[in-house]
């Protein structure tokens, strides 16, 4: 079913805004928690591989996240 109307309604007939489908229009992965490190992107992992500017604790720093 193809529903047309005001936002967030389509007329795009790839995408509905009811029914089953309708899940996949809204939801997208927005939490890695718990994520295994092998399975995140870089940017992302523990390690800190592209040495990238992250706050952690209130400080930014570069350094790998070190958990207990």
């Amino acid at each position: 079913m193809v529903h047309g109307g005001p936002f967030p309604a389509t007329s795009d007939s790839r995408h509905t805004s009811v029914g089953s489908q309708a899940i996949y229009r809204f939801v997208r992965p927005v939490c890695y928690q718990d994520f295994p490190q092998a399975a995140l992107p870089a940017e992302l992992k523990d390690e800190n591989p592209l040495g990238i500017l992250r706050l952690l604790d209130g400080v930014y720093t570069r350094d790998p996240l070190h958990r207990a």
